[in-house]
């Protein structure tokens, strides 16, 4: 008699095959699909792998669990729409991974920090955010430890909070006429108008990215606290969902592209990791083509992508996630109508991203 994992097992074959014969649009869509977690634990001899999950609130995530009545949650997505399978056992219940370890912190600044996940990866709470799909992927092809580390906060601009030092200042001429001046990493106000004296605030400029990048390394200066028994650790990659407060300034969504090529290269200098893979994703809202705000955040984004050829060290090393088509409706600036596919789907893009590269 076949035990529940056997007939799981060949439902799925026969479903594959089906889909192959059947249905060829969608063959790809099943034979991609991601196994169920095997439930094993990581050798922790090896060092863990580590991806820094950095933005605002796209990163953050506000993807409903919800429950099965609720179109658009997570619940509804995989026990009524069975979707993303690899989420619940033959029994119904969320999958584990033993091997990925998922932590979350956050904090205002440079201020202190609050622990909002240290627990093996599967679904806890109420919300979920990207991190469910880029672990499940960089877990699954990973034979290594891993550890998906977000610190981020919502509301936070590229070209002011999280400025990356070493960072220009620049003049901005307004669609009056009026120029202003913003300035580079560590300099107070957000900005002001040329010829005047700047009056000083109590934040300046990258004072968010400060606050992020120490809170990551505290995180992994516990390492064993965060990932038990581990000794060692690499820094593997970056994810960066960010731009909705860029793009509500002309003059900081003009500067995107030059600040987050900065960004790459400061990343990979602060935690020593020149060799980091760098993920990103666009606005969901933003498509192809736009000329506002967000259109500019998006050309950025798709310039230093590797395979654009504008930034030639960035070949095989960082990649651009369009997520227009993978959103469920909704704006960045809503959270998506707490959609959870949306947050499951960018998810699962940006990880085969990184996967991609890391097998290159």
């Amino acid at each position: 008699m076949l035990n529940s994992h056997q007939c799981k097992t060949i439902c799925s074959y026969v479903v594959l095959v089906t889909a192959l014969l059947i249905l060829p649009a969608t063959a790809a869509d099943v034979a991609d699909q991601l196994p169920d977690p095997d439930g094993k634990p990581a050798d922790v001899s090896k060092p863990v792998q580590v991806y820094i999950l950095l933005g605002q609130s796209n990163m953050l995530g506000f993807g409903k669990i919800g429950t099965a009545d609720k179109p658009g949650s997570l619940t509804h997505a995989v026990e009524e729409e069975k979707k993303y399978p690899y989420l619940v056992d033959d029994d119904g219940n969320w999958t584990e991974r033993k091997d990925v370890r998922n932590v979350r912190v956050m904090g205002s600044g440079t201020g202190g920090m609050r622990v909002f996940n240290n627990e093996w990866m599967t679904i806890t709470g109420r919300n979920i955010g990207p991190e469910i799909g880029i672990g499940h992927h960089v877990g699954h092809v990973t034979d290594a430890p891993v550890m998906i580390l977000k610190s981020c906060i919502g509301n936070r601009a590229l070209g002011w909070d999280l400025l990356p030092p070493g960072s220009e200042g620049f003049e901005f001429t307004d669609d009056k006429g009026v120029t202003w001046i913003h300035p580079g990493y560590k300099g107070t106000p957000e900005r002001w108008e040329k010829g005047t004296e700047p009056k000083k605030i109590g934040w300046y400029a990258g004072m968010q990215y400060d606050g992020d990048i120490a809170r990551a390394k505290d995180v992994l200066a516990e390492l064993d606290k965060y990932y038990p028994d581990a000794k060692e650790y690499e820094i593997a990659g970056f994810f960066w969902w960010q731009g909705d407060r860029d793009s509500r300034s002309a003059a900081l969504s003009s500067r995107y592209e030059k600040n987050l090529v900065h960004l790459i290269k400061q990343l990979r200098k602060d935690f020593n990791a020149p060799n980091a893979k760098f993920v990103c994703a666009s606005l969901g809202q933003t498509e192809k083509g736009a000329t506002d705000g967000g259109g500019k955040i998006l050309d950025a984004m798709l310039a230093v992508d590797g395979e654009s050829g504008k930034y030639p060290e960035f070949k095989g090393n960082v990649a651009t996630v369009y997520t227009h088509p993978l959103s469920k409706g909704g704006s960045s600036g809503g959270h998506y109508g707490g959609n959870a596919e949306t947050y499951m789907n960018v998810g699962e893009a940006m990880g085969k991203a990184m996967v991609e590269m890391l097998e290159e």
